[in-house]
């Protein structure tokens, strides 16, 4: 494919934060109308430290960028920037994840979701492109998890959310501490998403599917360790959600090496390709499809992986069946 093609492709992402695909210059005017000092002098110096360097330093940025949130109108505008920023890239539909952890902690449940319900209604009514949300539990804040939960029931009635996710540390926290959240938020109608198999080995994707038993697959890339999970994976076909230039970045595979999703595609894995916290990794999807077309991918193979995408959503099978036709 050439560089215009892909651009021009009509894209689908389902893996893909808000917070990590808020530009450093959104955050550094928010910070400033709320008066948060950020840990530069300058929106320069700013960007600077925004970009990646480790994942201690990743943490410290992220952390720094989402003091800059005082207020659930900070939320509206994020939203609305984030349907900017796909439209721009020609996504045509998005599945996000929001860090509802921190929204529990610092903001009443009427309070966000009237800011988030907001946020959508402005970036539906200003770019061409439709974004669904799923809020995620921080795994290593579990006792968070009963307070998300009633947050994402309670988005879900009001149309809001379509589904639950679990992000943060993978080690130490595994699928099973989220049984109970995750059998309610199934009963109330919610999808189920879990991050897996990213900082932590097969077992936590296979207590994903077991204990939690989801609908999808966050990262999933160390699935090609275990070749009876690989199978498991072949024939279940649960979508997995890669995002490589984020792999690069964290260390889960190494600069210079072929990404794993090569012999996660070649094994017969449902795989679909996202870029995760975009403005943090300095990336966005096309460069994501320009990347595996360096490793070898075909332009045949760079269209299935957005026609997966489309089938590996969450929407009816109506409105799979018009995206696959754009």
């Amino acid at each position: 494919m050439t560089q215009q093609e892909i651009e021009l492709l009509s894209k689908i992402e389902l893996h893909v934060h808000i917070e990590g695909a808020t530009l450093p210059e959104s955050y550094y005017e928010l910070a400033e109308k709320n008066k948060v000092q950020l840990p530069v002098q300058s929106l320069e110096e700013w960007k600077s430290f925004f970009e990646f360097k480790n994942f201690p330093h990743f943490i410290q940025v992220y952390t720094s960028a989402i003091s800059a949130l005082k207020n659930p109108e900070d939320y509206t505008y994020l939203i609305e920037q984030f349907y900017a920023f796909q439209a721009k890239q020609n996504i045509v539909y998005s599945e996000a994840y929001l860090s509802a952890t921190f929204l529990i902690e610092a903001f009443k449940n009427d309070q966000i979701l009237e800011a988030i319900s907001q946020g959508m209604k402005n970036g539906e009514s200003k770019y061409k492109t439709k974004v669904n949300l799923i809020p995620d539990i921080a795994r290593h804040i579990p006792e968070s998890q009963n307070k998300v939960l009633d947050l994402v029931i309670e988005g879900y009635k009001q149309g809001l959310f379509i589904g639950i996710g679990l992000g943060g540390l993978e080690k130490g926290y595994p699928p099973k501490l989220f049984i109970d959240s995750y059998k309610k938020a199934k009963k109330a109608g919610l999808k189920l998403v879990a991050h897996a198999g990213e900082a932590d080995g097969p077992e936590s994707i296979w207590g994903a599917i077991k204990d939690l038993e989801v609908d999808r697959i966050g990262h999933g890339v160390r699935c090609i360790e275990d070749k009876k999970l690989l199978d498991y994976l072949k024939q279940s076909q649960i979508p997995v959600e890669v995002s490589p230039t984020s792999n690069y970045h964290l260390g889960i595979v190494k600069k210079g090496e072929k990404h794993p999703i090569r012999k996660m595609v070649d094994a017969g894995v449902y795989c679909t390709l996202n870029s995760d916290d975009p403005a943090m990794f300095s990336t966005n999807l096309s460069e994501e499809y320009r990347q595996l077309q360096s490793q070898g991918f075909s332009k045949e193979e760079l269209l299935q992986l957005n026609k997966n995408a489309i089938n590996a959503s969450f929407l009816s099978q109506d409105e799979k069946k018009k995206l696959l036709f754009l």
